[in-house]
């Protein structure tokens, strides 16, 4: 955005395609990174009543004979109660990464697993799911390419009635998923994208959440633009996924913010964000926006701003991603959010954090890159007292924002530097502690104005 060097930094006068060059750049390079962190994320799921009751018992690390030997229980023993106890003696041993190995290395022990989830008894059932979750939790491929055999029956189980179980195969099919192409390649011919698109209906909170994390890691696959998305874009999902983030007494964060991840993926893909819009994708983020905002500004106590962020803090931000992706390459979708009268709403999130304020302003720069059209209806407006105030905040990457925002409005907008500078811009860029500095970038914006 700006190029630093030793000393006072010299004016850059940079046209508009190379400004849109850096900041397309810099939004890759970004989604990339947020990518590639959400890759290796996995869910563990564990029954807080039962690790209540199991407290003080030691998980141990098993070897072959022992391992057998639970196998052996589970498969033959005399009582179900022992049958169902050696499965969780087996299940707690699994939670360490030696066991898991000796395990996959133990000839028929996967298939004596399958053998258990496939049975007619619900308890060996959910102990056998829950071992395969612990496996599927792994950090080792090879674990996770053990557990092969028993996705198509994981899958078939989306259709049972018990949501606990449900819930408890759809993060062992997220966990699998995201890790390994093979089973990717298993399930997607077996019918998963229908198999979820089916879940989505679920009264369930918990069935949603889970089914919005396996979603979303499917999504994220390297293979997910060309063999996934369309699918998904083709069934019922989407529409779905949109009510479950409209605004109101029904909305779940952590629901909504599983989902939020899933649009994201969709539409960083490119495949058919049109599709989205005639949905009402843009009209339900900002709708969503709106209700966010409107809550920041009903909060009587200073401070108290962030009670949104302390509940749950991801999904004003991931709301903001979407509307930032949207938004990013497409004008039609800035003519939108400006006919739905979002830019003020969007402002008044600028005071609830640091990392809220850049991907605001971010949006507002996808807004004025548009062209001359676009700047008008932005400026001045309340964008100018906004900007004051964030050219004044500690965080260099807000301030950096803010400048960025406004050389695009001075490539665009005729005297919008002079009177940005008349209402005190330049005192307000002299309270940031690199003044000098920033004095020059304010005359790099003049001249960028001045000469284009």
């Amino acid at each position: 955005m700006w190029s630093r060097q030793r000393g006072r930094l010299k004016p850059l006068c940079c046209g508009v395609e190379e400004l849109r060059c850096r900041r397309r750049e810099r939004e890759a390079a970004l989604r990339k990174a947020r990518r590639e962190q959400q890759l290796v994320s996995k869910r563990l799921l564990r029954d807080e009543a039962l690790e209540e009751a199991e407290e003080g018992c030691v998980a141990m690390i098993f070897g072959e004979a022992e391992i057998q030997q639970f196998l052996r229980l589970a498969q033959r023993g005399t009582e179900e109660k022992e049958r169902e106890g050696a499965l969780v003696s087996l299940r707690r041993g699994l939670q360490h990464p030696e066991t898991q190995q000796t395990f996959i290395r133990l000839e028929g022990s996967i298939r004596t697993l399958v053998g258990l989830l496939t049975s007619n008894q619900a308890l060996l059932q959910l102990e056998a799911a829950r071992c395969l979750h612990e496996l599927s939790h792994s950090e080792q491929s090879a674990v996770v390419e053990a557990c092969l055999p028993a996705t198509s029956y994981l899958l078939t189980y989306l259709s049972g009635h018990s949501s606990d179980f449900i819930e408890l195969c759809l993060y062992t099919l997220g966990n699998l998923i995201v890790e390994s192409e093979a089973v990717r390649r298993q399930l997607l011919p077996q019918g998963i994208v229908p198999a979820l698109a089916a879940c989505i209906q679920s009264p369930h909170l918990t069935v949603l959440e889970a089914l919005g994390y396996a979603l979303s890691q499917l999504l994220q696959a390297k293979e997910a633009p060309e063999k996934i998305i369309p699918s998904v874009l083709g069934s019922t999902l989407p529409q779905h996924m949109l009510q479950l983030l409209q605004p109101g007494p029904k909305l779940n964060l952590g629901v909504a913010v599983e989902f939020a991840w899933c649009l994201h993926y969709i539409i960083c893909s490119q495949v058919n964000n049109a599709l989205l819009i005639t949905q009402g994708a843009l009209s339900t983020l900002g709708l969503l926006l709106l209700d966010l905002a409107g809550a920041v500004q009903r909060t009587e106590d200073a401070g108290l701003e962030l009670f949104l962020l302390q509940k749950q803090p991801s999904l004003l931000p991931e709301g903001l991603w979407l509307l930032n992706n949207l938004t990013a390459n497409s004008p039609s979708f800035c003519t939108s959010l400006l006919s739905l009268d979002l830019i003020e709403p969007l402002l008044h999130l600028l005071s609830v954090s640091n990392v809220v304020s850049v991907l605001v302003l971010t949006v507002l720069c996808n807004v004025a890159e548009k062209g001359p059209a676009y700047c008008q209806r932005l400026w001045p407006g309340p964008l100018l007292s906004s900007l004051l105030d964030t050219l004044a905040f500690s965080d260099t990457e807000v301030v950096g924002q803010s400048l960025e925002l406004l050389q695009l409005l001075f490539l665009y907008q005729p005297g919008a530097a002079q009177a940005f500078l008349q209402q005190s811009g330049l005192q307000a860029l002299q309270r940031h502690e690199e003044v000098a500095q920033l004095q020059d970038r304010v005359h790099a914006l003049q001249q960028t104005a001045l000469h284009g």
